[in-house]
């Protein structure tokens, strides 16, 4: 007799350290008893950084062998998520068939990185059931160079947010720095992420908006324009150009 495949929730993350902003979700799909696969889709050359994540990932109980460094294998550098779109998104597509997971994440659709937002833009299109999106890192209301860290865009909807307990609070603090690879980028992210915890403690998602993907994330200027990254007219009419958006 065919079984149901066992529950199981997927993060899918741009970058090798983007976990940091589900560090709590994920202990939290274990402890209901889901097997927790986190996917990769940038990552060529990045041996040392795939290291480091699935050190940090196995310390929240995510097995190594759920942890798919899919962008190694499509040959996708940092930065390259955008114009390498419709290979990502037939891979994605043919995983989500195969494993049908209960739950999906992917980082918001919030201007901080062209990568993050070219995977939310994925995920909107392929549109599975129960996918959520969670907040990295935006410029909305900030002024460059600033920018709000784990704070989600009220346009992305309704956010459910919960406290994080103060212990896993200062575990969570010690993983953001078990990525020595990315050290300069964590010089300017962790202070945020410290006040983030000492002030707020929470861990928030929203649901994923396919319509979203035809707006701009924010008003005024998006964190990857400030860094000269990318600009919205252009990640714009690429999703268009594929027909994601």
């Amino acid at each position: 007799m065919p079984t149901d495949p066992p529950a199981c929730a997927v993060f899918l993350f741009a970058h090798q350290d983007d976990e940091f902003g589900v560090f709590q979700r994920i202990e939290q799909e274990r402890r209901m008893g889901r097997r927790v696969w986190c996917i990769y889709f940038t990552g060529v050359g990045s041996a040392r950084r795939n290291r480091e994540s699935l050190a940090v990932l196995q310390h929240l109980g995510v097995a190594g062998a759920d942890v798919v460094f899919a962008g190694e294998g499509l040959g996708i550098g940092d930065a390259q998520l955008l114009q390498q779109l419709p290979a990502a998104v037939q891979w994605l597509r043919d995983w989500l068939a195969q494993h049908q997971p209960d739950s999906v994440y992917v980082p918001a659709w919030e201007g901080g990185h062209p990568d993050h937002d070219s995977l939310h833009a994925m995920v909107a299109h392929l549109a599975p059931a129960n996918a959520w999106q969670f907040s990295l890192y935006n410029a909305w209301l900030r002024p460059a160079p600033l920018f709000r860290v784990l704070a989600p865009l009220p346009a992305n909807g309704p956010a459910t947010c919960e406290r994080i307990p103060w212990r896993d609070r200062l575990r969570y603090l010690r993983l953001c720095l078990c990525y020595p690879s990315q050290a300069t980028s964590w010089l300017g992210l962790f202070p945020f992420v410290l006040l983030h915890y000492l002030l707020h403690g929470t861990q928030c998602v929203q649901p994923v908006d396919a319509g979203r993907v035809r707006e701009r994330p924010h008003e005024g200027t998006l964190y990857y324009e400030a860094r000269r990254f990318q600009t919205w007219e252009a990640v714009s009419a690429r999703l268009r150009e594929l027909g994601l958006a």
